[in-house]
């Protein structure tokens, strides 16, 4: 495929949503939930450098809303293991670099219409692994299209000449060169969509990667890199490990191969993860990057003026959408003392309305959370609450197998309270009391992160202001704060909520490239 790929590509649209109110649809979904049970209980190896290993000791990724059904059992890597997947990355390096940027681009496409023509097998999958809906999982895999398209075509400009501003008696030039091997380490509340989007960012630039899933979603990992496999490619360039994250991902961040590390999770990890990158290994000729998404203790404000109805849609979608398991979720309700009651009463009616069942349910609209570590934690916080607020809906874990923990809400949470600054991941909602819109936003500004926001207001003066001074990466006006969509919103937040890296965004692939400068004397 030549150079001239960018122009004769349509232009980047974003892949459409499965209504799955269509019979058609509803019936592909409930078929493909069907077929992909026959993978349960299989085995999948680590690859490096093409190499299929089986390490003789496995583990198993299982069905959060039926803990018995294991749904694949993967290998258990040890350090020196890792260590040979990053030395396989940077042998494979050298080979890929120079690989012209259309024809790593059209990986990615052909990547794409694979994915496509899987979409429905790679959601149900999704379904029991993660315990997303149908909707969810839909729009989980939907966004992988895009990030697979996007960063396609954006390889491709960022491979054109780059503007440069004459002078005389020289030719000069600027372009973009890879980094080298990239540690990948995404989470498994996207566990296709991020893997997808982080891990084929890097590779399109020209690196060359070592990826290890996050060990609740491994299924889609390995699931992705069948995908990679079948679009032929080349050995070495994607190394695929599964095992211990502090052990596996200790070589993949530590190892003085390793150029850049690309990770979404928790804040205390990530922290980690960048003091440790910050330190140089013996051998180390780089200073390596760190590019995160953290997470967020994110707020939707509601004014006096606001669409009431619309905003309590707004913040219980956005609190308990996939169980709250998104660094975007709102799980703080700000709301001024004039409508706080109104709005209370709505959000209380909204949520025990929601569907709470198997995420194979279509009708389900809440699931599990996605595992014990994460149950104990959310029932922890709902202890919390009952110490700073006052519980107005949900609070108990269901009498069923899986994680099943009901949507809860606690009103008159202080701004300063547990269960207003520290993340939860789950699905809990603070409810907050504010004397004024401003005050709202002082409140909404008062925590050490930065990643999502939503303002609702009929005052367009307002609106500026929430503009101006919400202090959050993706702020949103009179909607919910989540969804983003690839190439529409870039994603990434301020302050503990990372390195506001604006994943699906024009200057993402600038994490995984370097500039260089060349001048020639003419004349």
């Amino acid at each position: 495929m030549s150079e001239t790929l960018s122009f004769n590509l349509p232009e980047f649209v974003n892949e459409p949503f499965t209504d799955f109110s269509q019979p058609t649809t509803a019936a592909a979904m409930q078929a493909a939930l069907q077929q992909v049970t026959a993978r349960f209980e299989k085995e999948y190896p680590i690859t490096i450098a093409g190499e299929k290993i089986q390490t003789g000791s496995t583990f198993t990724s299982y069905n959060p809303a039926a803990p018995e059904q294991t749904l694949g059992r993967f290998q258990m890597a040890d350090a020196t293991l890792a260590e040979k997947a990053v030395e396989a990355a940077w042998a494979a390096f050298p080979a890929w670099a120079k690989t012209p940027a259309s024809t790593r681009a059209e990986y990615l496409l052909k990547a794409s219409d694979l994915v496509k023509a899987r979409k429905f097998e790679i959601a149900a999958a999704m379904v029991y692994e993660v315990g997303k809906s149908w909707a969810e999982a839909d729009g989980d895999v939907a966004e992988a299209i895009d990030f697979l398209e996007f960063y396609a075509r954006e390889m491709l400009r960022y491979s054109e000449p780059q503007p440069i501003t004459p002078y005389p008696g020289e030719a000069n030039e600027a372009f973009y060169l890879p980094l080298g091997v990239g540690a990948i380490i995404p989470p498994w509340n996207f566990p296709f969509a991020i893997l997808v989007g982080m891990s084929t960012a890097a590779i399109v630039a020209g690196n060359t990667v070592v990826l290890k899933p996050a060990e609740e979603s491994m299924l889609m990992g390995a699931i992705f890199v069948e995908i990679m496999e079948e679009v032929g490619l080349p050995a070495g360039v994607l190394n695929f490990i599964t095992g211990d994250g502090a052990e596996v991902g200790g070589v993949m961040v530590n190892h003085p191969l390793t150029r850049f590390i690309s990770f979404t999770g928790s804040k205390d990890v990530g922290l980690l993860i960048s003091e440790q990158a910050a330190k140089r290994i013996p051998g180390q000729r780089w200073i390596k990057r760190v590019i995160a998404e953290l997470g967020g203790k994110d707020a939707t404000v509601v004014d006096e003026t606001a669409d009431l109805e619309a905003a309590a849609s707004g913040i219980v979608a956005a609190a308990f959408g996939f169980q709250g398991q998104k660094c975007s979720a709102c799980s703080r309700a700000i709301v001024v003392e004039s409508v706080y009651d109104q709005v209370l009463a709505k959000v209380i009616e909204k949520t025990k309305a929601l569907q709470i069942g198997d995420p194979t349910d279509p009708l389900a609209q809440v699931g599990p959370v996605i595992n014990q570590e994460s149950e104990d934690k959310v029932l922890r916080y709902i202890g919390y609450g009952h110490e700073e607020g006052r519980l107005v809906a949900g609070g108990h874990k269901l009498d069923r197998p899986g994680h099943f923990i009901e949507p809860t809400v606690f009103a008159d949470v202080a701004p300063e309270a547990r269960l207003a600054q520290e993340e939860v991941f789950g699905p809990v909602l603070a409810m907050i009391k504010a004397k004024d819109y401003r005050h709202a936003l002082e409140i909404a500004n008062n925590t050490p992160f930065g990643l999502t926001g939503a303002f609702y207001s009929a005052r367009e003066e307002r609106l500026q202001e929430a503009r101006d001074d919400f202090f959050v990466g993706n702020l949103y006006l009179n909607r919910k704060c989540t969804g983003a969509l690839v190439g529409v919103h870039p994603f990434g937040g301020f302050n503990l909520s990372g390195t506001d890296s604006k994943a699906g965004g024009h200057d993402y692939l600038l994490n995984f490239l370097q500039a260089k400068s060349v001048t020639r004397k003419i004349g």
